[in-house]
């Protein structure tokens, strides 16, 4: 039926957002998300919870889209940092979609679904009984209506969400002392994405959607805004560097290459430009140019980490890891052994094949993967150091670790059960390899019950 399979598909999505980590892919970078903490923190801090309570992950995905889909995390598209002009643009999105973690709307979903379905449900049972008794006009026509009052029951729910979490995101950049400026100009952005896509912006039009019509969002937030003390205020200007920098850097790493240097030609030397450029020149395997730009970006600041990250990662990808150690061991010190940064670090110390590293690249992963578990990169790593040094147990323990965050979970289950047999028993490592082995099992399960 009609319903059931739009009604269906709006879970399907709900369910998919649930698992983002599971369905698309997270775009891990040490300056990215300490940038996008800053940039959510006072809002965090607005809505009466800790510093730090909520986290940003960062989405590859080219679509102008964030979400929330359970717990304290917000989810941001690649393609919405490609698309806003400025900070405050997006510390407007963060605000929105914080009003719906507040507003425990990624829970109450459920709720309106549930609703919906028991409308649709009902309908049906009418429109059977009104067959039984041979009106079959009668229960076809009773099964639409059902539908239609149950999918409008379902899109007024969410409708109600998004001006709920609106109201809320206002308050905390007020709060905050964060204009809404840049609230306002993104929903201008979505609005005009309505209009290049067709998207009626009639009152009809507007019962059949999950979000309120952008322009009646404008309108109601506008007022609001420009009574607020902030509106005039200036964003911070340390953040809004940081964005463009991070901007650049990000198109660098995604785009084709042509389009990179299309958009950040040779002439623009501000460091966003020399970011993307230095990535586009890496694709194309010219390391000179790649190091060109990041040796200007280090001229200008010598001691930036992630400028000193950037040299280190072109060498070692480029083959020279000799010469990646001194710039990855210096950004290393310099952020306090930042997992992400060392995790490189550990990378090209094993890349030299140099059998001395080796005790200084168990140390630098250990310590990475101790501050950030999620990360399986760098428990590739140190499960390659512990095999160069005959630690087999380890080795197929940091394998497992690997695996299973890579949702491989049958090698993962092999390798966890291998280091469980020979690591001494009642150690942290045979405990983890036993909960690892746990836990790729229910995976398999869960994957065998699906088929």
């Amino acid at each position: 039926m009609r319903f059931f399979a739009r009604l269906l598909a709006c879970l399907a999505a709900i369910s998919l957002a649930a698992q983002p980590a599971a369905a698309q892919s997270i775009l891990r970078d040490s300056e990215t998300e300490a940038l996008l903490q800053d940039m959510v923190d006072p809002l965090v801090v607005a809505a009466g919870m800790p510093k730090g309570a909520v986290e940003v992950v960062l989405i590859n995905d080219p679509t102008l889209n964030a979400f929330v889909a359970g717990g304290q995390r917000i989810y941001i598209h690649s393609g919405l940092i490609n698309a806003a002009d400025n900070a405050n643009q997006v510390q407007g999105v963060l605000a929105h979609e914080l009003g719906h973690i507040t507003g425990g709307h990624s829970i109450s979903i459920y709720q309106g679904a549930s609703k919906a379905s028991t409308i649709s449900i009902l309908s049906l049972l009418v429109g059977v009984a009104a067959a039984i008794a041979g009106a079959g006009d009668a229960a076809m026509g009773a099964i639409a209506m059902g539908q239609q009052a149950a999918l409008g029951s379902f899109l007024a729910f969410t409708r109600a969400q998004e001006s709920s979490a609106d109201a809320a995101g206002a308050s905390y950049l007020s709060k905050a002392g964060i204009s809404g400026r840049g609230s306002l100009e993104f929903f201008k952005k979505l609005q005009n994405e309505e209009f290049r896509y067709g998207y009626s912006q009639d009152d009809e039009a507007a019962y059949a959607r999950t979000h309120p019509l952008s322009g009646d969002r404008i309108a109601t937030l506008r007022e609001g805004y420009e009574k607020d003390p902030a509106w005039n205020k200036p964003g911070d200007p340390e953040i809004e560097k940081r964005f463009q920098r991070i901007k650049g850097k990000l198109y660098g790493y995604l785009a084709k290459p042509e389009d990179t240097l299309r958009l950040y030609p040779e002439y623009m030397t501000g460091e966003g430009a020399r970011y993307a450029r230095a990535y586009a020149y890496h694709k194309e395997a010219k390391m000179d140019l790649a190091l060109r730009e990041t040796d200007a970006l280090l001229a200008e600041e010598p001691n930036d980490p992630y400028f000193l990250e950037l040299k280190g990662q072109v060498l070692l990808e480029s083959g020279h890891p000799d010469e990646a150690l001194a710039p990855l061991r210096l950004a290393t010190e310099l952020t306090g052994n930042d997992p992400l940064i060392a995790g490189t670090f550990g990378h090209a110390l094993v890349a030299t094949e140099d059998k001395a590293h080796l005790d200084e690249a168990e140390n630098v992963l250990r310590a990475a993967v101790a501050r950030d578990r999620e990360n399986p990169f760098a428990w590739y790593q140190l499960g390659m150091v512990y095999g160069a040094k005959g630690d087999i147990p380890r080795a197929q323990l940091a394998s497992a670790e690997q695996q299973i965050m890579s949702d491989r979970p049958a090698e993962a289950l092999r390798n966890a059960e291998a280091a469980e047999s020979t690591l001494p028993t009642g150690t942290p490592d045979w405990i983890r390899a036993q909960d690892i082995a746990m836990q790729a099992r229910a995976q398999l399960e869960r994957a065998k019950d699906r088929k």
